[in-house]
Parts: C-alpha cells; sequence; structure tokens
C-alpha cells in the first residue's frame, strides 16, 4: 500500500511595523492549510535577515517603516533569495509608493483591506509566479508610468497574445499551456514584452497594457 504524499505548505513570513497588523495576519493564516507561517519581521532589517535565515515562499510586506522602507527591503531580499515573492501590503494606493515596490520585485500590491479570500487567493497566486494587483493599486501604478511604448518597437501578434494572457494573471507555465508552445518560448515573449514597453517586471508591462490599450 502507497503513502500518500500532501502537497508542500506555502511557506509565509509577515513584515510590518504595527504588532497589531502582525497579529491580525497571523490569524488568517492561521486557518490557510496549505500555508505556514515561518517568520514575523517588525522591521525592513528584520525581515531581510529572517528571510536569510528561514528562505520563505511568499513575503507579505509593508510599505511604510522607518529606516528601511518596504521597497528597500523588497530589494534586499530579492537579491539575496530570487525565488522568493515578495506580495505588498499596503494602507495607502500612493503612486511611487507603489510603484517603487513592483519596480523593486515585488510580485503584486494589495491594500490592508483586503479580504481573508482574496489574500489567500494573492498568496497562492503569488507562490506559483502569478501577479495580483488591487484595484486601487493598479489605477495608481497605470496613472504614475509615462513611457509610452515606441512605435518602432511595437509587439509581434504573438507578443500580443501572450500580453493578453499575462494581463489577466496567468503564469508562464499556464501561458504556454493555453497556447500550445514551449514554456521557454513563453519566457522568451515575455522578455521580450518587457523590454518593448521599457518596464521593469512584467506587472508594469501588464499596468502599461492596459493603459496604452496594447489588449
Amino acid at each position: 500500500m502507497s503513502e500518500t504524499t500532501s502537497a508542500p505548505r506555502i511557506r509565509v513570513m509577515i513584515v510590518d511595523d504595527h504588532e497589531l497588523v502582525r497579529s491580525g495576519l497571523e490569524a488568517i493564516l492561521d486557518v490557510i492549510d496549505d500555508v505556514e507561517l515561518v517568520a514575523q519581521a517588525e522591521s525592513g532589517e528584520q525581515a531581510v535577515a529572517l528571510c536569510d535565515r528561514h528562505r520563505p515562499d511568499v513575503v507579505l510586506m509593508d510599505l511604510v517603516m522607518p529606516r528601511m522602507d518596504g521597497a528597500a527591503a523588497t530589494r534586499e531580499i530579492l537579491k539575496r533569495s530570487p525565488t522568493t515573492k515578495v506580495l505588498a501590503l499596503t494602507s495607502f494606493s500612493d503612486p511611487a509608493m507603489i510603484q517603487d515596490v513592483l519596480k523593486a520585485g515585488a510580485i503584486g500590491c494589495l491594500l490592508k483591506n483586503v479580504t481573508c479570500g482574496e489574500l489567500t487567493l494573492a498568496i497562492r497566486r503569488a507562490y506559483e509566479g502569478s501577479a495580483t494587483l488591487a484595484p486601487e493599486a493598479a489605477g495608481a501604478l497605470i496613472h504614475v508610468v509615462v513611457t509610452p511604448p515606441k512605435p518602432e518597437v511595437a509587439l509581434t501578434p504573438r507578443e500580443r497574445e501572450v500580453m493578453s494572457l499575462l494581463v489577466k494573471g496567468l503564469t508562464n507555465t499556464e501561458i504556454a499551456e493555453r497556447l500550445v508552445v514551449s514554456l521557454s518560448t513563453v519566457k522568451t515573449h515575455v522578455s521580450s514584452i518587457i523590454a518593448k514597453l521599457g518596464a521593469s517586471t512584467r506587472t508594469e508591462a501588464a499596468a502599461i497594457a492596459v493603459r496604452d490599450h496594447l489588449v
């Protein structure tokens, strides 16, 4: 009789300088079956140190913290642990702040009034490599992004197909399955799209595509 193997749990770290917020997030994570809270940090510096030690799959990152803010902490964490996914949580839909953390490499951004279900879904999607942006965050990012795509680097028909699926939040694997192409082909298209649109991340590229009606 073969043994059943349970799916791996998503290792999550909370970063917030307010104990009440950390406690609230801990209570939510505690009831999610496939999530394991591995660490909590009350500052950006502590987050970097704990990430080195625990190597979480997903980090829930506050943006406004003294000394080292969320964007700086995100940048340093991803420099040390590129496979970690950072999901920003903020009380403010400040365009520049959201753009900073996304440029630093965060895979998504949610407001702190998010529901338990929305946070759960965002954590799972981040773990899979798919972006999640709150409507307010997406609007703020689109407002800040001001560099239009250059006519001489227009997207090809296939890149537009990939872009439309990217905007919907599909991962590279899901895009490959949908278009019946190899994963490496999708990665090539995504890299080309990001470069052509002058974006820093796939999330920013998606925001530009929506703003400029490319999809």
